[in-house]
């Protein structure tokens, strides 16, 4: 029966968070996005060495540590901490940076900037998902929605990297209700529908994956990892035309991606033989 492979092949397909091929994001990426946006704009009062060591945390990230370390002996408060922590993003150093930039948020309450604690916190849950540690990213993301700060779009993608630490930790109850916030608020984001159709084709609600992977497909229909997912629901509700279409869109889109070694190795099951 075809149904049954069908299914065994969408059930092999279990990336949480599919990589990127485009515009969707995956974790360290994501987190070196949210550091680039947090580096601006400068600080009043004192923007030539902000700009100095931001300059090198992005040209020479081992040169921007020990500026960021001396600039914060020197009473540079959350501005240093914040350019250690994109110094430390641009090396890869995941648990560093996240511990730096929850430095700057404390340093930023202190200071009574509440918005660029906000911001700081969500930094640092995007380092500690990068990093792999769930729980970290939840709780830094948690001071930043506790806040109060953050609005709108900021709101919305906040609520979704709760998510994506929720889904990585094997929390979906908690992961389906911050992904509704986030849709609702940040829908312009391909992850946000990519990451509701996942969840919906686990937890087996087929008719909302269909749907949301149908929006992410809207947005980003050109990516990888949107086309690899469109392919597993495909698969799950049975339809083996529109799972090898998908599946195919994957290798064309991204040839030597994560996503084609998963979308090759689900068509080539087409030429199983059926269990007995």
């Amino acid at each position: 029966m075809l149904f049954p492979l069908l299914l065994l092949i969408a059930q092999q397909q279990t990336t949480a968070l599919p990589p990127k091929s485009g515009p969707v994001l995956r974790d360290a990426e994501r987190a070196r996005a949210a550091a680039a946006k947090a580096a601006a704009p400068a600080p009043a009062g004192e923007p030539p060495r902000f700009t100095k060591c931001m300059d090198l945390a992005t040209g020479d990230p081992g040169a921007a540590i020990d500026e960021a370390v001396k600039w914060g002996a020197d009473k540079g408060g959350m501005f240093a901490r914040q350019c250690l922590a994109v110094a430390y993003t641009n090396q890869g150093r995941w648990d560093s940076a996240a511990a730096a930039f929850e430095e700057a948020a404390g340093e930023a309450e202190t200071a009574k900037d509440g918005t660029r604690a906000a911001i700081y916190w969500t930094q640092a849950g995007n380092a500690w998902l990068a990093a792999k540690k769930p729980p970290k990213a939840r709780a830094a993301i948690n001071a930043a929605l506790a806040s109060g700060m953050l609005k709108g779009l900021a709101l919305g993608e906040a609520y979704l990297d709760r998510a994506r630490a929720a889904v990585a930790a094997g929390e979906n109850a908690g992961a389906r209700a911050d992904i509704d916030v986030a849709i609702a608020k940040a829908g312009d984001d391909p992850l946000a529908w990519l990451l509701s159709a996942t969840l919906a084709r686990r937890m087996n609600d087929l008719p909302r994956a269909q749907k949301d992977i149908a929006e992410a497909v809207k947005r980003a229909g050109d990516d990888a990892a949107v086309q690899l997912e469109a392919g597993n629901i495909a698969a799950a509700s049975g339809d083996e035309a529109a799972a090898k279409t998908a599946w195919n869109k994957v290798l064309v889109a991204a040839p030597t991606s994560p996503q084609a070694t998963a979308a090759r190795a689900a068509l080539a099951q087409f030429d199983a033989a059926p269990a007995k």
